[in-house]
């Protein structure tokens, strides 16, 4: 390392002066500007960026201590090469071109580590006018990437030399071990995938069918209305590899046979002549039927086929023509052949000689000793825990004999990390002998899954089972599960008591058998919701040994990976809640009944105590009316009550306490007859009295009532403001038009009252219109014939419509009613004018 140099006063004063610096540092070389003691003065951004450097931390100070040597390469001292350039620069005062140099950069986010660089510069001096060197351009590009693919091409070389000379050798070895594999291989060539190539096992999937030399589609025409069809085009159209994972693709095994449901593992990967075309097919495939329907408990990842090294093949096109071909195929094959080894989803590995060194292991083999390093390492070294187990004698035997061994579930105890714990791993496998050109057995194929989570998860499913089988014999209810055949596959002991059956005599029946054919008719449209994925909850009555049960069921979809597979059933016997609460209906029933009765009677009552107000009002106010014919008038009240509607103790009770009602009225009126007279009151004296003013009093009398009901009251008796008539009388005239339209409004709107008055003839007509509920035609008919007896008045037509008749009949005077149902009435009281009649009694 050179000694760091200061820059002198001179120069950092000529560092301040550098004209243009910003635009320099903006340039797309890689440049620097070094002063004559090397010292930075300025870098472009472009510099920075590809050292991985900052500005403000290498201005300024000298360019060895920013870039020192890495002392990891000793061999070259790549500070010295470009030192020596400087100086000549220096010396010359001309620009200097170095050859391509090794300078390795420190790593920024690593201290004390390089970055491997390889760089092609110039030095260029900076001249003032007296010729002197006043600094220098150092510009420099990055030749690394370049500097690396000579390399590689170099290596590439050197390796096809070597896999020239073992390419025919390691491609005999291949196809006996494509042969030989457990897994189903078959080549297709041709635009029309013709099957060239078949191994056993490819063959054992199918057979009862002949499928050699004839196309992929007419030696299995079912598949060209399946998804693979345009799966298979893809591939030999695209070049895509293809790999599928459990799927379904329904095939038949023999010839004319109807096609079964068979789930495969499988790759489709092109096939490429010498030119680079594609010529055809390759395809891996296992039946993985069985591991599907064990709930698809093996799931094994996959890669993507690496693409064949272009360059190498490039460089390789060079060669003759002939030798090309040869070569280029011998290779193609080899690799694709390992190639589906390395990317196959289940675990591989080739143990070589007898020693049995791994050899090859493919990335799902190594992902089950994922802290540990076995490639190239004998059996008993990379795993020395199986030392003492049956796993040596069993490959001892197969390299020996070339017998196939399968093991199914095999327990070992391995450790998975470098040093970790043993841990208890279940295996199912198969040895394979390897045999070489000349047929001798030279290694060992193993394939082999690890399957510790499917017996683990066996066992707890079984444990699981044996819990829910004792807990669910407790329970009071019947539960079951169901498959999508509707076979029941669990039921609890209850089944036993309700269908005269064991519990595991159930299992495997179809429902249909266990709770017959019409009891099944009334349920089979809630399963088939059920099996389509909703949660169903329903009552039925249904016939069992003992009779009828009232039942409450639920079914519960069983969704697994987006699929129904089945459903759980709760079953509960509800008849004595049924019978409970139909009792309970009919009790509300009758209760409905009767309060529909007292409703009515109540309804009757509530208008009979307004219109005793009415009368009250009216007979406080005519102090003439004899108490004796009063007293009549509530007894005949009291006897024309409806009496259909009330009990005979009920109409004593009302009987009782409106008798009690009248004597307390009678002493009302006696008070208010005693104060009259006092007071010389002649209550009977007709005199012009303003209808205004008593409109106006009974306004205050009602204040209450008319707030409550809200209703709007106008009064227009200009025309007309007096009349001739006892004011009192007239007061309960106005009362009970008034009270009735209140009591009478229509409950969807807003109740208005108009009180006018105008002169006909030798009446003033004193009229009271409202927009309440109306009366019908045979309702105002009734009215009009019905005033007479109280009891014949139609609903609501009452006490004080009666005394306003009696009332105006007394004085000469006539009443008219006009009314349309649902709209509104008018009432037209006729007061006859200029008589001198006096007013007869009101009773």
């Amino acid at each position: 390392m050179l000694n760091s140099l200061q820059p002198t006063q001179q120069e950092e004063n000529d560092a301040e002066a550098l004209p243009l610096q910003k635009i320099f540092e903006t340039l797309p070389g890689l440049l620097l500007v070094l002063s004559p003691t090397l010292v930075i003065r300025a870098a472009t951004n472009a510099y920075l960026q590809e050292t991985l450097t900052e500005r403000e931390n290498i201005v300024g100070r000298y360019v060895f201590d920013v870039f020192p040597d890495n002392p990891h390469v000793p061999e070259s001292s790549s500070s010295s090469s470009l030192m020596a350039s400087f100086q000549q620069v220096l010396t010359t005062g001309k620009p200097h071109s170095m050859d391509v140099f090794q300078y390795d950069i420190p790593d920024p986010a690593n201290p004390g580590a390089f970055m491997e660089r390889f760089w092609s510069t110039t030095n260029t001096p900076v001249l003032n006018e007296q010729g002197e060197v006043r600094c220098m351009i150092h510009e420099t590009v990055n030749v690394s990437e370049a500097v690396k693919a000579k390399d590689l091409l170099g290596q590439s070389r050197k390796r096809e030399q070597e896999a020239l000379a073992q390419a025919e050798q390691q491609r005999l070895r291949l196809e006996r071990l494509f042969e030989q594999a457990p897994a189903a291989f078959a080549m297709l060539e041709g635009p029309e995938l013709v099957y060239k190539v078949i191994n056993s096992a490819y063959q054992q999937l199918f057979p009862g069918r002949q499928m050699l030399n004839l196309p992929l589609f007419e030696a299995l025409p079912e598949l060209r209305d399946q998804p693979v069809y345009a799966i298979v085009q893809n591939v030999i159209t695209t070049g895509e590899t293809f790999e599928g994972k459990e799927v379904l693709i329904p095939v038949a095994r023999y010839e004319g046979q109807p096609t079964e449901d068979i789930y495969w593992n499988f790759i489709y990967q092109a096939l490429y002549d010498a030119q680079g075309q594609i010529s055809g097919m390759l395809i891996f495939a296992l039946d993985v039927t069985e591991f599907v329907e064990a709930r698809r408990q093996v799931e094994k990842s996959a890669e993507s086929l690496q693409a064949l090294n272009s360059e190498l093949e490039g460089r390789v096109k060079s060669r003759t023509q002939d030798l090309l071909l040869a070569q280029a195929e011998t290779l193609s094959q080899k690799q694709q052949l390992e190639g589906l080894f390395m990317h196959a989803p289940a675990a591989i590995c080739i143990l070589d000689g007898p020693e049995l060194v791994f050899q090859l292991v493919n990335p799902v083999y190594q992902q089950i000793f994922p802290g540990r390093d076995i490639q190239g390492k004998p059996l008993l070294k990379a795993l020395p825990e199986v030392e003492g187990t049956v796993i040596p004698s069993i490959l001892s035997r197969v390299y020996q004999t070339g017998e196939t061994y399968v093991a199914s579930e095999l327990p070992l105890m391995l450790a998975r990390h470098e040093g970790g714990p043993l841990e208890e791993i279940f295996w199912t496998f198969t040895y394979l002998a390897r045999r070489n050109g000349e047929g001798t057995v030279d290694g060992v194929l193993v394939y082999a899954h690890d399957v510790t989570n499917q017996v683990e998860a066996r066992r707890s499913i079984e444990a699981s089972a044996q819990q829910l089988q004792l807990i669910t014999d407790s329970l009071p209810v019947l539960i079951s599960y169901l498959d999508r055949k509707k076979k029941y596959r669990f039921a609890n002991k209850m089944y036993g008591s309700w269908f005269d059956l064991k519990g595991e005599s159930i299992v495997d029946k179809p429902i249909a058998e266990v709770i017959g054919d019409r009891a099944y008719e009334k349920i089979k449209g809630n399963i088939k919701r059920a099996l389509a994925g909703e949660k169903v909850d329903y009552e039925a009555a249904m016939p069992y040994k003992e009779g009828l049960r009232h039942i409450r069921v639920s079914y519960v979809p069983d969704l697994r990976n987006g699929e129904v597979v089945g459903f759980y059933s709760l079953v509960m016997d509800v008849s004595e809640q049924v019978a409970a609460r139909k009792a309970l209906e009919r009790s509300e029933e009758e209760a409905r009944g009767i309060a529909k009765e007292l409703a009515a009677a109540n309804k009757q009552l509530t208008h009979i105590n307004a219109d005793l107000d009415n009368f009250i009002y009216t007979a406080s106010h005519d102090l003439k009316a004899p108490i004796s014919n009063i007293e009549m008038l509530m007894e005949e009240l009291l006897l024309e009550l409806p009496r259909q509607s009330l009990e005979q103790g009920d109409l004593r009770t009302i009987i009782s306490m409106m008798r009690g009602a009248i004597a307390r009225f009678k002493k009302t009126i006696d008070s208010l007859t005693h104060i009259s007279k006092l007071q010389k009151d002649e209550p009977g004296r007709e005199a012009s009295v303003s209808l205004e003013e008593v409109i106006q009093e009974v306004r205050q009398d009602m204040a209450q009532i008319i707030l409550k009901s809200g209703a709007k009251i106008g009064v227009s008796v200009e025309a007309c403001n007096t009349v001739t008539f006892s004011e009192k009388n007239l007061r309960s005239i106005v009362y009970n038009l008034l009270s009735n339209a209140v009591k009478y409004r229509h409950p969807e709107r807003a109740l208005t009252v108009d009180v006018r008055c105008h002169e006909e003839g030798e009446y003033v007509v004193l009229q009271v219109r409202d927009n309440g509920l109306g009366l019908s035609a045979e309702q105002q008919g009734k009215l009009f014939t019905m005033f007479r007896r109280f009891h014949d008045h139609v609903e609501g037509s009452g006490v004080g419509l009666y005394m306003v008749k009696r009332i105006i009949d007394n004085a000469g005077g006539k009443i008219k009613v006009k009314s349309e149902e649902g709209e509104g009435t008018l009432f037209s009281i006729y007061f006859r004018q200029n008589s001198h009649t006096a007013e007869r009694p009101l009773l």
